[in-house]
């Protein structure tokens, strides 16, 4: 058991069905990851999107690669073009590419290979709800998410929204993959905890690679 935040450090390949946890695979990237982020920012800012609905994300987001996940009163999609500047996101760095395949090769998913990113930037009681990843076009590729930052707790539910989550505490570099059976599965973040972070201060960052197109 961790004994800051009394939640069980999982490993590779854990009982969580679907859910490979590979603790601190980016860690020895993680000062280059963040200094790609802050540069991506710069040409594409963090923004808070509206929901179909209307309500304002707690996170706040931007992307890269050929698409950029995006939600306004329109819906939920994926778009070529950042909606902010009109023009096309930045492109996805090497350094990105290949954390991404090296995590999901060795999380049981050979051959991926994202086109895009989409980086959520937590501040202190940001969250995400339950929800699952639908917008994609092909639901065969996985799912790889990189925590950075501030640590979190990761809910792990599964086909139905009723389902019990389990919880997963997450430190920065962190990785997690997930597909197959379990790539529509319900997860979430519950609301980040103040504090701060060397790299990334009072924030906590997430890249989530996907086979969007």
């Amino acid at each position: 058991m961790s004994p800051q935040n009394g939640f069980a450090r999982l490993d590779l390949f854990t009982t969580l069905p679907g859910l490979a946890v590979l603790p601190g695979f980016a860690l020895d990237k993680e000062a280059d990851l963040v200094r790609a982020v802050k540069a991506l920012a710069q040409a594409a800012p963090f923004r808070r999107m509206k929901t179909p609905g209307g309500r304002e994300m707690s996170a706040a987001m931007t992307n890269c690669g050929a698409a950029g996940w995006v939600s306004d009163a329109k819906g939920y999609r994926y778009a070529r073009q950042d909606p902010l500047s009109g023009q096309p996101w930045p492109e996805m760095p090497v350094l990105f590419y290949e954390l991404a395949a090296g995590a999901a090769a060795a999380g049981g998913f050979a051959d991926f290979q994202p086109d895009m990113a989409l980086i959520n930037r937590y501040e202190p009681g940001a969250k995400m709800t339950l929800h699952q990843d639908l917008d994609e076009q092909d639901f065969s590729a996985p799912i790889v998410s990189v925590s950075l930052g501030l640590p979190a707790i990761f809910l792990w539910g599964g086909l139905s929204r009723a389902d019990k989550p389990a919880r997963l505490h997450l430190n920065s570099g962190d990785v997690l993959v997930w597909g197959g059976k379990a790539r529509k599965f319900f997860h979430g973040i519950a609301p980040v905890k103040a504090g701060v972070h060397e790299l990334t201060g009072a924030a906590r960052l997430n890249l989530t690679f996907r086979r969007a197109l």
